[in-house]
């Protein structure tokens, strides 16, 4: 039986494309090379924030399924990946789940299929990798079967813009591929938006995520040498962000996170310097930047327990909120990672407690949660917020603490410490 779309890639991008796609009325079928995934799905169990147990239910009703049977693929009319693109050791792109997705994909390509690239890479990458790999059946290109790349734009945790109403970016291998590939995306969301090619398309994306991890970054410089000089850096953004034109505000935090602003700069980054020889320089300083402000934020910390006559080494730390963003539970990158282990390489006993994190092994085995938040609060010697989750009152947890400090900026108890 065919089907309008098989998306390979059932995690945060592909599963919530998934929903959009089978809302709208489309047939559609999910691909994952993870069986127990693929079992848990069609039980009807999520594994992501934005999707509950009850949306995936939905979704079958609606006819979904999910599938490790490769040869499912070959039904579709439209295959989307949708799989994951990490930095690799050396910090150069890790396209291993593209190839192994497109390959997969090759073996089951039909003339007439529509193939689109979601996960962000580097300008290039459809054309030069992915496209190969497709033409390896004997079909090609622009001729016998659409190629498009389209960035995906899902935002875990955004109640207002989802896979829907967020406009969609497609640059396809021909203007006919474009085409294809606005249809097909214009039947389940609102605005689509054409490029010239697919290098385009990919270079959007890159340069979304690069505008705002150098923007992080020059806040986070601002936020060192403000506190030096005794300057409030956050009333300085509420009072900038007051002008209505030529402003957007950003904050300082104890490092980036996410799957896309520590990875995405740093494929534009790799790719100039491979294939133009000289680096981007933009990137590679706010990457030094925002890399370092785990260690910054250890180093202010330490002043702190100074301050009262505490060392760091003994001393008892407890982390609020290990995640990446707030009031969702994904771990992605998440700076609560190095800051604990910068901690840790210190002497100091870390604990942490996150609504959302039951289990937490980013010092190698599980760390210690408190349970009881008010008691550890009161018993730790500093409390660091790293995450600031809506279920935490701030102010008085604060008030419960010994030493309190706040890299969100949002405390206005007295005597608490801010980033």
């Amino acid at each position: 039986m065919t089907v309008d779309v098989a998306i390979i890639g059932l995690g945060y991008v592909g599963l919530p494309l998934a929903q959009a796609a089978t809302r709208a009325g489309m047939s559609v079928i999910g691909f994952d090379v993870k069986p127990a995934l693929v079992a848990s799905l069609n039980a009807g169990r999520s594994h992501i924030d934005d999707l509950s147990d009850a949306a995936v239910a939905e979704m079958i009703g609606h006819g979904f399924r999910a599938t490790a049977d490769e040869s499912d693929i070959a039904s579709a009319k439209t295959t989307v990946i949708c799989v994951p693109t990490p930095l690799s050791q050396d910090g150069g792109p890790d396209l291993g789940a593209v190839t192994a997705a497109t390959a997969a994909v090759g073996r089951q390509l039909q003339p007439g299929m529509l193939v689109v690239l979601e996960s962000t890479t580097y300008p290039g990458t459809t054309d030069e990798v992915v496209r190969p790999l497709l033409e390896k059946s004997g079909l090609v290109a622009g001729t016998d079967f659409h190629l498009a790349f389209s960035p995906e734009r899902i935002d875990p945790g955004n109640e207002k813009f989802g896979a829907h109403n967020t406009p969609k970016v497609v640059g396809g291998h021909t203007p006919a591929c474009t085409a294809r590939a606005a249809e097909f995306y214009g039947r389940f969301i609102e605005t689509v938006v054409t490029t010239k090619g697919t290098r385009e398309a990919e270079t959007a994306k890159l340069l979304e995520n690069t505008y705002r991890h150098i923007n992080i970054a020059l806040v986070n410089e601002m936020a060192r040498f403000c506190h030096q000089l005794g300057i409030d850096l956050w009333d300085a953004i509420r009072a900038a962000s007051s002008k209505p034109f030529g402003f957007q505000a950003f904050y300082p935090g104890p490092g980036v996170g996410g799957h896309c602003i520590p990875i995405d700069p740093n494929y534009l980054s790799h790719n100039v310097r491979t294939k133009l020889g000289y680096p981007f320089r933009f990137v590679e300083l706010a990457e030094e930047i925002n890399a370092t402000m785990p260690a910054y934020v250890t180093h202010r910390a330490q002043n702190i327990l100074n301050e009262g006559g505490l060392p760091m080494n003994g001393s008892r730390v407890l982390l609020l909120g290990v995640t990446y963003k707030p009031n969702i539970a994904d771990q992605r990158e998440s700076p609560a990672v190095p800051l604990a282990r910068e901690f840790v390489s210190l002497g100091a006993k870390v604990m942490f407690h996150d609504p959302y994190v039951t289990e937490w092994t980013a010092l190698g085995e599980n760390a210690l949660r408190a349970d009881d938040l008010e008691a550890a609060v009161a018993e730790a010697d500093l409390v660091v917020l790293v995450q600031n989750h809506s279920t935490y009152s701030v102010d008085h947890l604060a008030s419960l603490s010994k030493r309190f400090f706040d890299t969100r900026g949002v405390v206005t108890h007295p005597g608490a410490y801010r980033l």
